[in-house]
């Protein structure tokens, strides 16, 4: 019987809208492929979710991806708060499944600067009964690990929370540590799934 509902924040509750914050700034395409391959497709960007550096040390990895863009990567990243949307669906999502009764919770691939300087697209934060933000405790997802610490740090059973993320890896990993688990595609798909597993009583 499920009981929990726990969510990916990034392209599930807020939008991860890394394009359009990049191309605010008016660079060309050219400088606006740079900066995504130093940075957000680069594979140091997990270190950022990850914890361990300062922002400094994050930003001086991102520059030497590119040290031809190192004006373009300092003033992007001065203050990233455009980089998450806020969903106006988010808060009323949550509220509604609390009022039936169930627990929520969030584990989200998040870094420290985003949740400071981003805080305004998360006020759903203020309604869930707990989580896990991966800086936090310097995991990221997929690892088994960050799902088995939810699970140990609210006194919560596996079986009984469903895992909505937008990535089916992570999905997958939820699923291995005996979550049901939700591939978010869109929202009305979403709900129509959560809803299904609910009313089934997996």
């Amino acid at each position: 019987m499920i009981k929990n509902i726990v969510f990916d924040i990034g392209n599930v509750l807020a939008g991860f809208i890394w394009q359009d914050f990049y191309r605010s700034f008016g660079y060309s395409e050219e400088i606006f492929e740079k900066l995504s391959d130093a940075t957000v497709r680069s594979p140091f960007w997990n270190e950022m979710d990850r914890g361990k550096l300062t922002d400094e040390q994050l930003l001086d990895g991102f520059i030497q991806n590119d040290p031809s863009i190192e004006s373009e990567i300092r003033t992007v990243f001065q203050n990233i708060k455009g980089m998450i949307l806020r969903y106006d669906y988010a808060k009323p999502w949550i509220k509604e499944l609390k009022s039936r009764g169930y627990h929520v919770y969030v584990i989200s691939n998040f870094a420290h600067k985003a949740h400071a300087e981003c805080i305004e697209a998360l006020d759903f934060l203020d309604e869930i009964d707990g989580g896990i933000l991966s800086y936090q405790v310097q995991l990221i997802k997929p690892a088994p690990e960050i799902y088995r610490l939810l699970c140990s740090k609210y006194d919560l059973k596996a079986e009984e929370c469903v895992f909505i993320d937008d990535l089916a890896k992570n999905v997958d990993a939820a699923m291995k540590e005996g979550m049901q688990g939700i591939i978010f595609q869109t929202l009305e798909q979403a709900k129509e799934d959560l809803e299904k597993m609910l009313s089934e009583g997996k």
